[in-house]
């Protein structure tokens, strides 16, 4: 009788386990829609600014700014931010992330000073014992404005010299079905290459850019940093919403496994009660005779 009891809280408890993870796979999935409507929404505007840097970078002749050639003199020190997520629950998102930052770390030859946005990552950090310079708070529904104040204080310190490069390590999203954790070099930036009009087929738009373009490339590099920036944002909300909803379904279709399991387990130990109370009866009866 002890057994069945047993048995039945655990039923209930399984019960109540699917219906949380059934729900939080619901929320998941909603936060993941609109996450990848903003990221998609974002992704005209930076390929908008990506193709004015690269016709101003083909028209801009001998072009030198230290966003693209580094600090004149190195200090040997090295920025990352690593975004992380602020819950938990979301599969292998923040272990994917942490280990790829802490191999960086480890192998980069610079003295790398950490950042973190979500509190996943602040306390892998501690746990490791590795100081962390400042946490960012940022959710998993990233603002402009907020961005851009992190994109902001980091170009001026980096103009002021403070560091020679700045990563940035996130999960980069591909699809519903892959997302990977990658340290992307924010500055400095590459030189985009003005596309070759000898090979390119077509008829070619030819501008004339006023003010110059080496002005224009003043104004629009420190604008690719923070969309840059912004987008890595962007990509990592919708990896963590991707990466819980797979993992709450998961979680959901395992808890009604086991639910079926201990219903069986249930039946037959209920069964066996009966068959041994029946025997019971039988030979009581039989003893009478």
């Amino acid at each position: 009788m002890a057994q069945i009891r047993e048995i039945k809280k655990r039923i209930g408890a399984v019960g109540t386990i699917s219906r949380i993870t059934k729900t939080m796979q619901m929320i998941a999935t909603a936060k993941f829609t609109a996450a990848g409507q903003r990221a998609s929404a974002s992704k005209p505007y930076a390929a908008m600014i990506d193709d004015m840097v690269r016709q101003a970078a083909s028209k801009a002749e001998d072009y030198a700014s230290v966003l693209i050639d580094g600090p004149a003199e190195s200090s040997g020190k090295e920025l990352m931010l690593v975004i992380a997520s602020d819950r938990g629950l979301c599969g292998a998102y923040n272990a994917n992330i942490l280990r790829t930052a802490l191999n960086h770390k480890r192998e980069s030859n610079a003295d790398v000073i950490v950042e973190v946005a979500g509190k996943k990552g602040m306390g892998f950090f501690r746990f490791q014992k590795i100081e962390v310079n400042k946490q960012h708070v940022i959710g998993d529904t990233p603002k402009y404005e907020d961005v851009e104040a992190i994109a902001t204080e980091y170009l001026n310190r980096y103009l002021a010299g403070e560091f020679d490069a700045i990563r940035v390590c996130s999960m980069r999203y591909v699809s519903t079905a892959r997302q990977h954790a990658e340290v992307t070099q924010l500055l400095p930036l590459s030189m985009p290459e003005g596309e070759d009009t000898e090979d390119a087929k077509g008829p070619q738009a030819v501008y004339e850019f006023s003010p110059s373009a080496a002005e224009l490339l003043d104004e629009l590099l420190p604008t690719t940093v923070r969309t840059l920036l912004f987008q890595l944002f962007n990509e990592a909300a919708v990896s963590e919403h991707v990466q819980r909803m797979i993992a709450m379904k998961a979680a959901t279709e395992n808890a009604n496994d086991f639910g079926r399991t201990l219903k069986r387990d249930y039946n037959r130990a209920r069964q066996s009660m009966i068959t041994t109370e029946l025997m019971e009866v039988i030979s009581g009866a039989a003893a009478l005779e």
